[in-house]
């Protein structure tokens, strides 16, 4: 596929609750555009709802300390990071970082 082209397939993107106020209160939706980076998948779903990406990366594109981000059930902290690649039909899910003791 030439570069700037669109992909044909979709991520399937789970949010926890304190994001979906700004989903129109639905805790997974489809961003389209797989297969791409994670980076490219959350803008896409910042496109499709404005402020959600926001509240996941920083204003210098890193993703934010409280959240972590898994694809197929894999810590991208611990793969590419943003650049991690996400598939057709894969499934990310964002969840806030847990501490305590």
């Amino acid at each position: 596929m030439p570069p700037g082209t669109p992909a044909g397939g979709v991520a399937r993107v789970t949010l926890p609750a304190a994001l979906t106020e700004l989903t129109g209160g639905r805790a997974v939706v489809e961003i389209p555009g797989a297969p791409a980076a994670v980076r490219d998948i959350l803008a896409g779903l910042g496109a499709a709802h404005p402020g959600v990406r926001d509240r996941l990366v920083t204003e210098r594109g890193r993703l934010r300390p409280h959240v972590n981000v898994f694809v197929d059930g894999e810590n991208i902290r611990f793969l590419s990071g943003l650049d991690t690649p996400v598939a057709d039909g894969a499934e990310v899910v964002v969840l806030p970082a847990l501490s305590g003791g």
